[in-house]
């Protein structure tokens, strides 16, 4: 008996020992004074426990085994959660100002909130490179083609009422896009001062515009300060030529709308925060935003053959899918879509080479390609304090030399288009600061003597999406590629025109034509017959 009362309480004091409970912040565990370095317990929640975790185990093992078998999904490579989605009814190729303006015009024409997806694709994720943000920044209507006239005069008033019209914001002290009217000067040769005049005379006729002749004006060059004391539109004729015109910010808020106004975005070459194109997403609600670029092969399609009136043989596409590729990465992601635009601005020829555009027999429709090629403009930031002031136009010389005031204490960005058997190296975006001594500092003193004084500051470099046809933006659908449209081309005046630009596209796409301006002869059929849509006053 005594044998079995000695079993029982060492039983007991078994028991007493197994079960400890942490008491100390050294996470040694104690029961007395016998130290133990962690719980030995037993007890049944730790048995559950354990076998919850091997039930778990198994399962895992389980659906393991089940996607490695053939004809299963898995994948060893961890899910991206940043890929864009598998289905969407709208690609766009370009996240520059362009492609972010037909986003916002798609989203705004939808019918029910929500039911229209679409997703912009960009390849630069920084930016540095996008033309939009390296740009001059200046909106002009001094233009000889009506539709490019009407593309200004349409942006503008978008631009000077996008924060109540297209984000919404009628907040008092809340910072909008810095748009200033300053005018515009552009001081014309001798030879073409009749051509000029009759260009503005017509604009008068359609547009409203106020221009003021002057046939007895003396031949001779008109200084800044005299136009600032004019302070109108004027168009000074003489025997020998035509000065130029001219309109100033004053003058302007008087007398309303003139063909005239050129205002300037200031800081356009980099972002403000609060429209940023993170920004334009967020108030273009459901439009995903891919920061990817579009590598070939970037598209599946499919094919049917059609026989022209004449037994040329052509082959019809319709896009199915785009593939994203993933940044830093080999990855892809088919994207189907029912219609892409591309308005991958310098690079949009090498889309359309994607889907054989430009790829098929000379002198047949397939093998015209998109006549759109990087160009490289230089800007350059100088600073003279004895400069022209707050009443500076944007001066734009017949030397192709242009100028204006950036910000106030003196400081001014110039530029110049080379000459085309002079054009820059695209391979990147280098600055040539000869070119700037030899071709625009000249010219620049010549027009105001104290800029013999400059000192340049800085410059960048961007890229012109040229049109080597006639430097015309393309916009509308391709003949061969029935569900890609375009929007490229513009050489320079992409910023200025992408508000209305982006209008257009869409109602291309969900009205089926264009219904508030006509673009239609800028499609791609000028380009298919080879009949360039010359524009007179390109910069």
């Amino acid at each position: 008996m005594l044998t079995w009362r000695s079993m029982r309480a060492t039983v007991r004091t078994l028991r007493v020992l197994l079960t400890f409970r942490q008491v100390a912040p050294d996470h040694r565990w104690r029961c007395g004074l016998v130290p133990f370095p962690r719980s030995l317990s037993t007890g049944t929640p730790l048995r559950n426990d354990f076998f919850k975790d091997l039930e778990a185990k198994l399962a895992a093992a389980r659906r393991k085994v089940a996607d490695a078998a053939p004809g299963s999904a898995w994948s060893p490579l961890e899910i991206n959660p940043n890929l864009p989605p598998e289905r969407t009814d709208i690609v766009i190729v370009g996240g520059g100002v362009v492609g972010w303006s037909v986003a916002y015009w798609l989203k705004k024409k939808e019918g029910i909130r929500g039911g229209l997806k679409v997703v912009v694709v960009e390849k630069d994720t920084t930016y540095s490179q996008a033309s939009s943000v390296l740009s001059a920044g200046g909106i002009r209507q001094q233009f000889s083609l009506p539709e490019n006239i009407r593309l200004s005069l349409a942006s503008a008033d978008f631009l000077r009422n996008i924060n109540v019209g297209a984000l919404g914001r009628a907040e008092r002290g809340r910072r909008g896009l810095a748009l200033q009217p300053c005018g515009l000067h552009v001081p014309g040769q001798p030879q073409g001062g009749a051509r000029l005049g009759g260009e503005l005379q017509d604009a008068e006729g359609c547009w409203g515009a106020s221009v003021a002749s002057v046939a007895d004006a003396t031949p001779r060059e008109v200084s800044l300060d005299e136009h600032a004391r004019c302070g109108a539109c004027l168009v000074w004729f003489g025997e020998r030529g035509l000065v130029g015109p001219v309109v100033f910010a004053q003058r302007l808020q008087e007398e309303g709308p003139l063909h005239g106004r050129r205002p300037v975005l200031r800081r356009s070459h980099r972002w403000p925060n609060e429209h940023s194109p993170q920004h334009v997403k967020r108030a273009a609600t459901q439009v995903s935003w891919c920061q990817r670029g579009v590598p070939s092969p970037g598209f599946k399609f499919t094919s049917n053959e059609a026989t022209t009136e004449d037994g040329e043989r052509l082959e019809l596409r319709r896009i199915k899918s785009v593939q994203v590729r993933m940044p830093r990465s080999l990855e892809y992601q088919p994207v189907e879509c029912a219609v892409v635009v591309n308005a991958a601005g310098p690079f949009s020829a090498k889309v359309a080479r994607m889907l054989g555009v430009g790829l098929g027999p000379r002198d047949t429709l397939a093998g015209i390609p998109l006549p759109v090629e990087p160009r490289k403009r230089f800007v350059y930031v100088f600073h003279c304090p004895e400069g022209p002031g707050l009443d500076t136009p944007f001066l734009i010389d017949h030397s192709g030399v242009y100028f204006r005031r950036e910000g106030l204490g003196g400081n001014y960005i110039a530029g110049k288009s080379p000459d085309e058997g002079e054009e820059p190296d695209v391979a990147d975006l280098h600055v040539d600061h000869q070119f700037f001594q030899d071709q625009i500092w000249p010219e620049l003193a010549h027009r105001v003597p104290a800029f013999e004084k400059l000192k340049v500051r800085s410059a960048w470099a961007g890229y012109y999406d040229y049109n080597t046809l006639d430097q015309n933006g393309i916009v509308g659908a391709h003949p061969l590629v029935s569900n890609m449209y375009f929007a490229t081309g513009f050489s320079g005046h992409g910023l200025q025109h992408s508000p209305a630009v982006g209008r257009a596209v869409a109602e291309l796409i969900l009205d089926g034509g264009f219904t508030t301006l006509d673009l239609s002869r800028l499609g791609f059929r000028r380009i298919a017959e080879r009949e360039p849509l010359l524009e007179s006053n390109i910069i």
